[in-house]
């Protein structure tokens, strides 16, 4: 069996930047909306991944095979919304925050200010948002990235205690 030759003097990095500055040159991601508005729509939210660190191998893989489905839509002519998402509610975020402050108990964070505290968390995870955005860019990830929904609004917030008030109401807690 014979293999083919690898050309290992290829710059992958210099390809990639090539790529993405085609694309951004010729406005490709634009042009492909544009050509795809009015058709049959195929819907697709991606499930957020938590901003809370720049994005694992397995957070990639999981996108890779997004970008594959919504590129298959978008070459059978079908209108996308390409909107990205970012979970920023819960421990994983609040854990990294209570790591740099080294607390151990809820009080530490009560004494620390819960104001203070989830300023901090909200800050943590518009920074890894903002490390994400650009890695999944950096994938070929076609995304509105302008328009990306964030789960740590106060409408978000607010919908949701309302529903566990509602569950509680009707006695499900």
């Amino acid at each position: 069996m014979a293999f083919a030759k690898v050309d290992t003097k290829v710059d992958f990095p210099a390809l990639e930047r090539q790529t993405l500055r085609f694309w951004d040159e010729t406005r490709a991601f634009d042009k492909l909306r544009e050509k795809n508005r009015g058709k049959p729509k195929w819907s697709f939210l991606d499930g957020p991944i938590t901003a809370n660190n720049p994005m694992g191998v397995h957070h990639a893989w999981g996108r890779a095979y997004k970008d594959v489905f919504q590129r298959y839509f978008a070459a059978t002519g079908h209108e996308q919304r390409y909107q990205n998402g970012f979970d920023c509610q819960g421990l994983w975020v609040e854990i990294e925050v209570e790591k740099e402050h080294n607390f151990q108990t809820t009080a530490d964070i009560e004494r620390f200010g819960l104001d203070r505290f989830t300023e901090e968390c909200k800050a943590r995870v518009r920074k890894y948002a903002a490390v994400q955005t650009e890695q999944s860019k950096r994938l070929g990830y076609w995304m509105d990235w302008d328009n990306s929904y964030f789960t740590m609004t106060d409408e978000i917030t607010y919908r949701i205690w309302a529903f566990l008030k509602m569950c509680d109401e009707r006695g499900f807690l």
